[in-house]
């Protein structure tokens, strides 16, 4: 593709039920000339890759991917049955890619695709269920009625209806080059059985399969309908002002900068700021929390979230493709590409086992009849039962079933991880690092103890915030929002200046007030020793001191820090708990340092700038596995340069982008929530490799020797491979916080929101 015609193509893809039917589609089309940098996602039902189109149009890409039983379509368009009828096994498609109903919008098309419950008894596999299971129950009461002669055909009839779609897609796929699937051993085991007068075992075992494969993709069904479920969060329709009147238009296609109106008991339909209007927001579908959070103009609302009170009016923010769920949802998705060391070990292994196990059979049916004389019959019968046993599906699926479940349940509980190579590794950390700022903090001071010298302390924080109106530094906010907080107005100030370094100075009646540090007050001959004495008692605790002078004459102190969040305690004992070690690494300077880890129980390393904190990292990193957790873009570094990097929800772009996972509730607990969530998951696919290996060994074993035949065969195959997805599905259950979620929640986060903040608001508390 040197010629530079190469472009990146997505289509939707409809049909995979499992890893092993995304293998499919990337083996249909992998072979084709000018494709490259294959993607295929099982849960979002996408197919991305580069393509010349000099070399491969787009149509025969799309003709591959038909040809192996999938549906498929360009990215917003709707996905159609391939032709030849049966789309069986992994090539079932749900009502939306089955009818045959035409729209003059594709994008209403598309929406009751989507919107439409579906049932498994309307869907292709279910109805071939139903019509396989009716023929195998005729031929069983033709048995007792007929002869064994019209008995037998009877059976053949059954096993002829479910075996043809399975052979149609078996040679598809072996003439795209991959000739060992369960498709083809399939053919191959029911083929033969008939062709020895086990006409009852093949038709016994090709409706054991199609009912596997139904509950297949059931239990697929199941885990996406998990990640769309947050999609739905967000109404389809928004009332948008226009010209003075409020029309209801497609949420879709909000822009930017546009107005509009959310009544009380509607659904926000769009992360946007509130222009008018005070009203309690229910922001439960979206942040788990309970109890509704009060907006006004200025405030920040997200898509999702329920308008409780009074009528808002909000401009949007964002437009619908990047508002807080979508973006969740689309790093949900994209996290399928990253694939855990254990299931590409699995991918590799399944290619030789496959071989491998055929020739076995090859030997089982051949040798001993040669060798020793013994009746063909039974051996090949042995060969058959061997070929379905020895199927890897339980086996390439365990992991797979497993991560995609971890995956939606970290999604439902505000635990994003991309992938489960990052699942894996978090499962295995053994520290974790936190930065102070916005992680272990708040990220912004607030005013702890207000000591009066002279007068009130509503009459020292009237100066203060009067000296520091319209401050942009931190710490003057923090003043101004601690006097807004007890209702005291600002004293009114003119001539207001700043001293850089040292404070900020105005006049108030006639006086020069300052708000200052000690040293502006030492240098104004105002730092008395009793004033030094409590200074030094304050910033002890790591807490910044001011000092309010009236005609240099001190009127009080205002001691302020950057408080750490209520659970920041409880997340350390936690990770404690689970045997992690936990270290802080921060810019502050070491008094503030140490006040705060003290408090927390966890060790500290100050002073740091952010190349300090990637050799600090870098230096954990040699006899331990991290996690490193972060918000700000000083923090991304570290974050690439840790095991794992988790950033916060209310990080930047750079920190979340950067990042192997996140934690979108702004929770320091749920660090240990998460890997929780890993090692469980972890724990879960050992447990489905265990009973994907151990069924087939005991039945390799019992069938060579005779004991087990056809049909026990397709039911440990097929029974590994539904005992492996039940219990992958277990995880969707899994609470990481030990705690049961609020009934109807959908605990996402939104409090992803400041991620346009700028760097100046998270700098290190001074």
């Amino acid at each position: 593709m040197a010629d530079g015609s190469a472009e990146r193509r997505e289509w939707r893809v409809t049909g995979m039920d499992c890893g092993s039917c995304a293998a499919k589609v990337r083996g249909a089309v992998e072979r084709l000339p000018g494709v490259a940098d294959i993607d295929v996602a099982l849960m979002a039902e996408r197919l991305r890759l580069t393509l010349d189109e000099t070399q491969t149009p787009p149509e025969r890409v799309e003709k591959a991917v038909r040809g192996v039983g999938f549906g498929i379509a360009p990215k917003g368009a709707r996905p159609e049955t391939p032709r030849g009828g049966f789309v069986l096994p992994g090539g079932a498609f749900p009502d939306a890619a089955e009818g045959s109903e035409t729209d003059s919008a594709p994008e209403k098309n598309n929406e009751k695709a989507e919107d439409a419950p579906t049932s498994w008894i309307t869907s292709s596999k279910g109805r071939l269920v139903i019509g396989n299971g009716a023929l195998f129950a005729a031929a069983w009461a033709s048995r007792l009625v007929f002869p064994a002669e019209i008995a037998h055909w009877a059976f053949v009839l059954a096993t002829l209806v479910g075996i043809v779609p399975v052979a149609q897609r078996a040679f598809a796929m072996a003439r795209a080059g991959m000739p060992f699937t369960i498709e083809m051993l399939m053919t191959i085991a029911a083929g033969g059985a008939l062709v020895i007068g086990e006409s009852e075992e093949a038709a016994l075992v090709v409706f054991l399969f199609t009912v596997g494969e139904l509950l297949e993709g059931v239990s697929a069904g199941k885990a996406r309908d998990s990640i769309r479920a947050l999609s739905k969060l967000v109404p389809k329709t928004a009332r948008l002002e226009d010209g003075g009147k409020a029309r209801e238009v497609s949420a879709e296609r909000l822009q930017v900068g546009q107005v509009v109106q959310v009544r009380p008991g509607d659904r926000v339909p769009c992360d946007g700021e509130v222009m008018s209007g005070t009203s309690g927001v229910d922001e439960s579908p979206v942040t788990g929390e309970s109890v509704p959070s009060p907006k006004e103009p200025g405030a920040e609302v997200f898509a999702g979230s329920i308008n409780a009170e009074a009528l808002l009016r909000v401009r949007v923010l964002r437009s619908t493709e990047d508002n807080t769920i979508a973006r969740i949802v689309r790093l949900v998705e994209e996290a399928e590409s990253a694939r855990a060391p254990t299931e590409r070990f699995i991918d590799r292994f399944s290619r030789v086992y496959m071989p491998a196990v055929v020739g076995a059979a090859v030997l089982v049916a051949v040798v001993p009849p040669l060798a020793f004389g013994l009746a063909w019959g039974e051996w090949v019968y042995r060969a058959l039962a061997l070929l379905l046993i020895g199927c890897p599906c339980a086996l390439v699926i365990s992991v797979p079933a497993s991560i995609t479940s971890a995956l939606s349940t970290g999604a439902r509980n505000g635990l994003l991880m991309k992938g489960g190579a990052v699942i894996e590794a978090a499962a295995r950390t053994t520290h974790v690092a936190f930065d102070k700022t916005g992680t272990l903090t708040h990220g912004r001071p607030r005013v702890t103890d207000v000591s009066v010298l002279s007068g009130s302390e509503d009459d020292l924080m009237a100066l203060a915030a009067g000296v520091e109106s319209g401050a942009s530094h931190p710490l003057g906010q923090a003043i101004c929002a601690e006097a807004e907080r007890r209702g005291v107005g600002a004293a009114a100030a003119t001539g207001g200046r700043a001293l850089p370094g040292k404070g900020a100075e105005a006049s108030i009646d006639g006086v020069t007030v300052s708000v200052g540090s000690p040293r502006l007050a030492n240098e104004r001959g105002a730092l008395t020793d009793d004033l030094r004495t409590r200074v030094a008692a304050l910033e002890a605790d790591g807490k910044t001191v001011v000092i309010v002078l009236s005609d240099d004459v001190p009127q009080g102190l205002i001691a302020l820090r950057d408080e750490p969040r209520a659970d920041a305690a409880d997340a350390v004992a936690q990770l404690r708990g689970l045997g992690i070690s936990s270290v802080m690494l921060t810019g502050d300077n070491p008094r503030t340092a140490e006040a705060i880890a003290e408090g927390l129980g966890i060790e500290h390393r100050s002073e740091l700038m952010p190349e300090d904190k990637v050799e600090a990292i870098r230096d954990l990193t040699t006899g331990a596995r991290v996690m490193m957790i972060g918000d700000g873009i000083n923090d991304a570094p570290a974050l690439a340069a840790a095991h794992v990097g988790v950033a916060m929800g209310s990080g930047t772009d750079v920190a979340l982008e950067t990042a192997d996972a996140a934690i979108l509730r702004n929770r320091v607990t749920d660090v240990a929530g998460k890997i929780r969530l890993a090692r469980a998951t972890m724990s879960n696919i050992r447990q489905n490799i265990a009973i994907a290996l151990g069924l087939k060994a005991v039945f390799l074993v019992t069938t060579v020797l005779g004991i087990t035949g056809l049909w026990i065969a397709i039911l440990a195959d097929t029974g590994a491979t539904v005992l492996v997805t039940m219990n992958a599905l277990r995880l969707l259950f899994f609470r990481p916080t030990g705690k049961p979620e609020p009934a109807g929640n959908v605990d996402l986060a939104a409090e992803t929101r400041p991620h346009h903040a700028s760097a100046t608001t998270r700098t290190e508390s001074r």
